[in-house]
């Protein structure tokens, strides 16, 4: 039973920080999104 509660608190601490990292990716994929709609738009 231990290491079953083990491995779950590890497995859930790898999947919040998983979530993390996820959630800063997005916000970098749609501040690069933004900056090319705002370069296109400037360039009409």
């Amino acid at each position: 039973m231990r290491k079953v509660l083990g491995l779950a608190l590890v497995a859930g601490a790898l999947l919040i920080s998983a979530c993390n990292t996820i959630e800063g990716i997005g916000k970098d994929v749609g501040s690069a999104g933004d900056t090319v709609a705002r370069t296109a738009d400037g360039a009409k």
